[in-house]
């Protein structure tokens, strides 16, 4: 399994807490990217600031307004929020504090979990509280596509490895009910036999064959299960 240090970029571009939102979004729109850590004078990750936080500004009068009645009921602590974010000038006004942050040894598949559920497109990979690297979404689709290769020159698996490997996995699977008898293989070419109640079911069952290594095609000769075997 790949980690966060397999697939982070190590040339972490940062920014100081004193500097302005103008030098911020200078730096955002020079390397073209969504955000960039805010860092103490330890170099200290302290922050984010990124593209959402520059979004709403009284220089471009873009900062936000709300009807009179929402602004009604918001709370004067939010409504001085929103002004300083959209008038101060210094990034450590305006940045996000509460960072997301993982370290080296943080496993890809929970860093992608991480950037889709938290709607963010990169986060700063720590050691000691300091940024060794950037884990973004590019990041991830690059590590997707390193495993994608040739296939290997080494002797091709026999149809009877492919067999016991694809019914090893469909048997661990709760929505795959195949009888072995429906599932042969030739010359490195799957054939599929069985009934299927859903077409994702029947997807699922030409997927799972096509991920295999060694299987060169999938022939899909399935059926769906007949209507008045369902009543």
């Amino acid at each position: 399994m790949m980690h966060a240090t397999d697939v982070m970029t190590t040339r972490v571009i940062t920014v100081d807490e004193n500097a302005t939102v103008p030098e911020a979004a200078k730096l955002l729109a020079t390397h073209g990217i969504s955000a960039v850590p805010v860092v103490d004078k330890n170099d200290r990750v302290i922050g984010m600031v990124s593209e959402g936080d520059l979004l709403h500004r009284a220089e471009t009068g873009t900062e936000r307004r709300r009807s009179w009645w929402l602004e009604m009921v918001s709370s004067t602590n939010q409504l001085a929020s929103d002004y300083i974010k959209s008038h101060s000038g210094k990034v450590k006004d305006v940045m996000t504090r509460d960072v997301l942050s993982v370290t080296e040894d943080t496993p890809v598949p929970d860093i992608a979990v991480l950037l889709e559920t938290n709607r963010i497109k990169r986060v700063p990979v720590l050691r000691d509280g300091k940024p060794v690297g950037i884990v973004s979404r590019a990041n991830l689709v690059r590590a997707l596509a390193m495993t994608i290769s040739e296939a290997s020159n080494e002797a091709e698996i026999d149809d009877r490895s492919i067999r016991e490997k694809l019914l090893a996995e469909l048997k661990a699977q709760k929505w795959a009910e195949v009888s072995p008898a429906n599932v042969t293989v030739k010359d490195g070419v799957v054939h599929l036999w069985s009934s299927y109640l859903s077409e994702e079911e029947k997807r699922a069952l030409v997927v799972a064959a096509e991920n295999i290594s060694g299987v060169r095609r999938v022939e899909d000769h399935m059926r769906p299960v007949p209507a008045y075997l369902l009543g």
